[in-house]
């Protein structure tokens, strides 16, 4: 191989002015970018006052050990707007730049909240529409780290309209598939609202976190309302009542804890196999025995399950707090990362949005979807229909019959109704599908359907005239009862296994390693390249 040679003589008082010009002008750049940091540092006490960490350090944590970082546009509107290039350089309000989060190539954005309450000025919003650029262009995931006030409303005119590019940018990264992230630390309002709607996952901090469209003193001027920033969109009515925020971080230190842990579970960048160092469960598979009632009627917690089947008990749960009846959430099982759907009791309409929702984000990133049925089926009645139970529950069937990931789904107990389809049942064809000795299948349970019929049967007699004397009343119970029988035998897992409802009844305790195995048979399965031909292989 061919080696350049170089002409140059680094004794020379040429390449001496060169260099000392070279350090003097390198050294006003990193002096112009000392100032950045220090505006922002120089708020410290302010923080720690509050509980907080500084935009800085928060980037620090969120970042891999000894990783580095790659920061973008560090003086992004020097001398422009409020940026004076002298004394008051702000960096465009924002830190933006490539770093390394779990093990994975991440771009990250943050707003410093410590310079002008972050707010945005004209060349900041530029600064994170090239961010978002980077991020489409190089198909990396983008963690925001958002505590800011908007628009800087004295530059409005210069930010407004493009400003809609960046939400118009959102929607396209989420299109194609890559993960956005939002952790709110503090204020995310008006048009910034919009920036964790439009994100993929959202982390709230607990008492910090506000997103609204509108503050208490805009809303006392257009409707009257007297009202508080926690009322309007604090981190409890988000994470418990919209459904915007999935994690609920008890202060900044755990909202970057939880990004970390959530980046570790979404199969980015890579290739081969599981994670070789899979750790077991904290509790003996034995235990999965004696965790399903008895008594179907009663009930139990699905995470019990989950535990006892899932590497080292670990589950990130998605939306912890909204609707407890459906739980979600993020595990892995022999070192394949899964997203696991799972019952507590009837799927209400809350519990559609939240599980169509993670069903989306697993077949966005990859990640093969775990269903373990345990429902009696989509809540009904006048609350539930008012909720929009049929419009809700429909986004759920959507989502799981759409989802282009491995499905695995293991009938634990009850699979009525429409649950059975919504909990991918075999009528929306999972990989695999197996049942515990406990399941049991069928539109409604036995003593539901001998009810409705006994009730249809005496409207029907009543309209008729026939009077409900004894011996009809009787004949009308025997009906019920004859019913009764018949559909409890039917959605026995003997009678279903016996017509390929599932692909076989298992013990309990093998539920890991069958999850194990169907996951391992799945992810070769489209790893795998066939040579199709036109004929097939003929004999001679």
């Amino acid at each position: 191989m061919t080696q350049i040679r170089s002409q140059i003589d680094t004794r020379t008082d040429a390449f001496r002015r060169n260099h000392e010009r070279m350090a003097e002008r390198l050294a006003q750049v990193q002096a112009l970018q000392g100032k950045v940091v220090a505006e922002s540092a120089s708020k410290q006490a302010k923080f720690e006052q509050k509980g907080q960490l500084l935009p800085r350090e928060r980037v620090a944590r969120l970042l891999d050990r000894g990783s580095g970082f790659l920061e973008l546009s560090a003086l992004a509107g020097l001398g422009m707007h409020d940026d004076d290039g002298k004394k008051s350089v702000l960096g465009g309000g924002s830190i933006v730049g490539i770093g390394q989060v779990a093990g994975k190539r991440v771009l990250i954005s943050a707003s410093d909240s410590a310079v002008k309450g972050g707010t945005v000025p004209p060349m900041g919003l530029k600064k994170a529409l090239r961010a978002q650029a980077i991020a489409l262009q190089n198909k990396l995931p983008l963690v925001a780290l958002v505590e800011s006030g908007g628009a800087n409303l004295m530059y409005q005119a210069d930010i407004f309209v493009d400003g809609g590019r960046s939400f118009a940018n959102q929607a396209r990264l989420s299109a194609a598939g890559i993960p956005q992230i939002a952790v709110v630390h503090g204020s995310s309002t008006a048009g910034g609202a919009y920036l964790p709607g439009l994100s993929d996952y959202v982390v709230l901090v607990k008492d910090r976190s506000s997103i609204y469209l509108a503050g208490p003193p805009l809303v006392k001027a257009a409707i009257g309302e007297d009202t508080t920033d926690e009322a309007l969109g604090g981190s409890d009515l988000h994470a418990r009542v919209t459904g915007l925020g999935e994690y609920l971080a008890e202060n900044d230190a755990h909202a970057i804890a939880l990004t970390r842990d959530l980046m570790d579970h979404l199969p980015w960048d890579e290739a081969g196999g599981p994670d070789g160092n899979a750790r077991a469960p904290l509790y003996d598979a034995e235990e999965l025995l004696g965790i399903v009632p008895a008594d179907e009627r009663e009930p139990y917690d699905a995470r019990e399950i989950i535990a006892r089947v899932v590497d080292g008990s670990h589950f990130l749960e998605f939306k912890a707090a909204f609707d407890g009846d459906t739980v979600c959430g993020h595990a892995r099982i022999a070192g394949h990362r899964v997203g696991v759907v799972a019952n507590n009791g009837p799927i209400q309409p809350t519990g559609s949005v939240k599980a169509a929702q993670f069903i989306q984000l697993c077949d966005q990133s990859g990640t093969p979807l775990v269903f373990l049925q345990n429902t009696t089926g989509y809540m009904v009645g006048s609350a539930a229909e008012r909720a929009g139970a049929i419009k809700h529950g429909s986004k759920m069937i959507q989502a799981v019959a759409n989802a282009r990931v491995p499905k695995l789904t293991i009938v634990v107990g009850g699979s009525f109704g429409a649950g059975n389809y919504g909990m991918c049942g075999r009528g929306f064809d999972p990989d695999f599908i197996f049942s515990w000795p406990s399941a049991r299948t069928a539109v409604m349970g036995g003593a539901q359907a001998a009810m409705v019929m006994e009730m249809v049967s005496r409207g029907k007699l009543a309209r008729e005239g026939v009077p409900l004397d004894a011996q009809v009343e009787a004949g009308i119970q025997a009906m019920g009862e004859q019913l009764k029988r018949r559909l409890d035998a039917e959605s026995d897992v003997l009678f279903g296994t016996a017509r390929l409802w599932d692909d076989g009844i298992i013990d309990p305790r093998e539920t890991r390693n069958v999850l194990a195995l169907c996951l391992a048979l799945a992810r070769e399965a489209r790893e795998r390249v066939l040579r199709p031909n036109t004929f097939g292989v003929a004999r001679m």
